[in-house]
């Protein structure tokens, strides 16, 4: 790059990529890179967050994002708290507010919260001292989703600039495709989008985006293809005839891999659908980085929890 590398980022919370510079984005991959060295050691821990308290605050279900930052945060000796919901005074009116503030009192260093409310993280960034990691907000976004990716991206091919990665799945609403959007132009990607009409968001191919709804054509050629699931959860209507007829056309296929070049790479974030958005030979293929991503997001978790560690040692002392 032409620009001076990062060296810390410039702001306390990680509220989505749209926040981050092409610069900070790279200090996250290499600062993961060392964090991945951790993770090979027989003891599995650095001292960077002792006597620091991070809650982990979920409204929404998840297996591997919430999973991933506790271990994280184990790593970094850091001190966890998790905050089960469906336990909580949420059930009984508390607001998210009220919930955030109340442990604010208890002084945090640092919040990570899912909501399905999009916003809901950059409303408790203006209320809370505690630094403030966005887990996935709605349909908004899922920063370190994007990051894990674009490391586990990074591994096998060297770099993102110039790669061809097409995006195939429910579009409309998948915060996972917004912030991999935004990381992936900024670093110089090639990004493709391929679904039902009825799942692509309105205005997306203003982004400069190459937008079609015939599979072939956007895994022909590609470097990377990336399976969104179909988030039946957050659709109120017909989208697609069914599910069968949804993985006839737009399925991940062995067939519809061996157009894309020879050495590409398969993902999905998870969770799956097997045989509705890819095929179980696909998932479970030689092609298919699946679980490296999810052992990979434990290190790029800890980048993201040390580098902001910093922020706040920085806030303090100003």
């Amino acid at each position: 790059m032409d620009t001076v590398a990062a060296t810390a980022l410039s702001h306390k919370n990680l509220l989505g990529i749209a926040d981050l510079s092409p610069e900070e984005i790279v200090l996250i991959l290499d600062t993961a890179e060392a964090m991945k060295e951790v993770g090979k050691r027989a003891i599995k821990k650095v001292p960077t967050l002792r006597g620091r308290t991070v809650v982990n605050l979920f409204f929404e279900p998840s297996t591997r994002t919430r999973t991933s930052f506790e271990i994280a945060e184990k790593r970094l000796s850091a001190d966890t708290l998790n905050v089960a919901i469906s336990t909580s005074s949420v059930v009984k009116g508390e607001t998210l507010v009220d919930t955030a503030m109340n442990l604010e009192a208890m002084a945090p260093s640092m919040m990570v919260v899912r909501h399905a409310s999009s916003g809901a993280c950059h409303l408790l960034s203006r209320i809370c001292k505690a630094a403030i990691i966005n887990a996935g907000d709605g349909m908004h976004e899922h920063p370190t989703q994007a990051l894990l990716d674009a490391f586990t991206i990074r591994r096998h091919k060297g770099t993102l600039k110039g790669l061809k990665v097409a995006i195939l799945g429910d579009l409309l609403h998948s915060r996972v495709l917004r912030s991999n959007v935004l990381l992936l132009t900024k670093l110089g990607a090639d990004v493709w989008l391929c679904g039902p009409p009825t799942l692509m968001p309105p205005g997306i191919d203003r982004l400069g985006l190459k937008v079609t709804s015939v599979v072939e054509d956007a895994v022909a050629d590609a470097d990377v293809i990336m399976m969104l699931r179909i988030q039946l959860e957050r659709m109120q209507g017909a989208f697609f005839p069914s599910l069968r007829e949804y993985f006839n056309v737009f399925g991940m296929t062995e067939e519809r891999v061996q157009l894309a070049k020879r050495d590409a790479i398969i993902m999905h974030p998870g969770p799956m659908n097997r045989g509705v958005e890819i095929a179980s030979e696909v998932a479970d293929g030689p092609y298919s980085v699946i679980l490296e991503q999810v052992a990979n997001g434990v290190a790029v978790r800890m980048a993201v929890l040390y580098l902001l560690a910093g922020g706040v040692e920085h806030e303090a002392a100003a």
